[in-house]
């Protein structure tokens, strides 16, 4: 029986791992070790370490939390001796998963990367530290196999993992009904996903809620972090009395929503395969702000943009994403608005270019193949 090291750390590396792992156990006889959360935990029981303790994102809370970073660093490099596996596959987290694979290399394990790194956007030169230390890369974002030839490394386009995850979301047999569920009327719903994190939802639901003004015939609901207790969002809830919070349940949020407004990240593709037409709304710390442009060598923050190489979706960036802009911007997206026509025709191109789906088993078939 062959053994994979798998490393997640945060959500939607945890999804998607999760969903590789199944396709690899219906392709052949496997065993997993792994960090990851509770989509990878339902196929593998489990976890080494759950991504609740893995998730340091921001220049100021990797340098809070450095000695904890170098301990599980440390300690995964232990555990993967002590198991012995026949690959190692990592997924996203860059900061970690680098740092495993170059020594992995050193002690002459596979190293499988799925998911690349953002090295598009900055910190290119890890590109030459990928081309060292990695064996086989397998990758989501169909600009990206262009961008790795240009540094003479080949790579495997496998298509995107969120196609399948939505389309097993809208076939389940059994449908949530959120109005229902959670008493909503029957006015259309406009959803508001600001985030995951405390710090980014502090600073940018406020600013959502106030955009709404005006908007009475629409009701507003929260996508709550599953992470995140309720009683967080009750000082945001005064704001507006229109507004609901559902928690754990965004994927069905989506699938009612009329518009949205989303903070930059997966989020923003994950609306726009919902067809749900959005706003980008960004606003961070004004030191991290500051630091990240100085880095990012990309022109857009969603991956709807940069997918499609121009401006799909309205990105409202640190000054711009105040009340009146986001306002304004979200009014035109509406039915009944002058951009909602031309929003849906660049989803239709975007899920084109995203491929046909099966990502997770091309990447099984991939990763069998290869080890």
């Amino acid at each position: 029986m062959s053994k994979y090291y798998v490393i997640a750390g945060e959500a939607s590396g945890d999804l998607h791992a999760a969903n590789l792992m199944r396709s690899m156990r219906q392709e052949a006889e496997v065993d997993f070790r792994f960090w990851g959360g509770d989509n990878m935990s339902e196929v593998a029981g489990t976890p080494v370490k759950h991504i609740s303790e893995l998730a340091f994102m921001g220049f100021i809370e990797v340098v809070a939390n450095l000695r904890t970073i170098l301990g599980n660093i440390k300690f995964c490099k232990e555990d993967i001796l002590k198991y012995k596996p026949d690959a190692l596959i990592l997924v996203d987290y860059p900061g970690f998963n680098l740092r495993i694979a170059k020594w992995a290399k050193s002690q002459g394990i596979k190293v499988i990367y799925y998911i690349s790194p953002q090295v598009w956007a900055w910190k290119q030169k890890r590109v030459h530290t990928i081309k060292e230390v990695v064996d086989k890369m397998l990758v989501i974002l169909p600009f990206e196999k262009d961008f790795y030839q240009k540094f003479g490394m080949e790579v495997t386009f496998v298509g995107h993992p969120l196609i399948d995850a939505i389309d097993q979301f809208k076939g389940r047999t059994e449908k949530v009904n959120l109005y229902s569920k959670h008493g909503l009327d029957d006015r259309p719903v406009i959803a508001l996903l600001p985030g995951s994190r405390k710090q980014e939802i502090k600073t940018k639901l406020p600013i959502m809620l106030k955009s709404l003004e005006g908007l009475e015939k629409y009701q507003f609901v929260v996508a709550g972090a599953p992470a995140m207790d309720r009683s967080f969002y009750d000082q945001f809830m005064k704001m507006n009395e229109n507004v609901r919070i559902i928690h754990g349940e965004t994927y069905d949020l989506l699938s009612i929503a009329t518009a949205a407004l989303v903070t930059s990240g997966t989020a923003t593709l994950e609306t726009a395969l919902f067809r749900v037409p959005e706003v980008v709304c960004y606003k961070g710390s004004t030191i991290s702000y500051l630091i990240a442009k100085q880095l990012v060598k990309i022109d857009f923050i969603s991956l709807v943009n940069l997918i499609l190489n121009r401006e799909a979706v309205k990105e409202l960036i640190q000054q711009d994403c105040n009340s009146k802009n986001i306002s304004i911007e979200l009014k035109k997206i509406l039915p009944d608005g002058e951009k909602h026509k031309k929003q849906m025709s660049d989803y239709d191109e975007l899920i084109t270019l995203l491929g046909d789906g099966g990502a997770s088993q091309k990447a099984a078939k991939e990763i069998l193949s290869f080890t």
